[in-house]
């Protein structure tokens, strides 16, 4: 009997594990196709390069 409830709990584990998994690549999915969705908007001209706001080079000389 002892062997039968370890099978069960080790089968639900195994399910909670493949469910979990399951919503990980499924929220991967999502977040990739939004990026490409965005890039292809992008080149379509619809949506401006974002301006990451840093400076392309110092703003004052250095100092000797």
């Amino acid at each position: 009997m002892i062997e039968y409830e370890l099978h069960r709990i080790r089968a639900a584990e195994l399910h909670r594990r493949a469910e979990y998994e399951r919503l990980v690549r499924e929220a991967l999915r999502g977040r990739r196709e939004a990026r490409r969705a965005t890039v292809a908007r992008r080149r379509a001209g619809r949506e401006a390069p974002s301006d990451t706001g840093r400076p392309g080079r110092h703003r004052l000389a250095r100092t000797a």
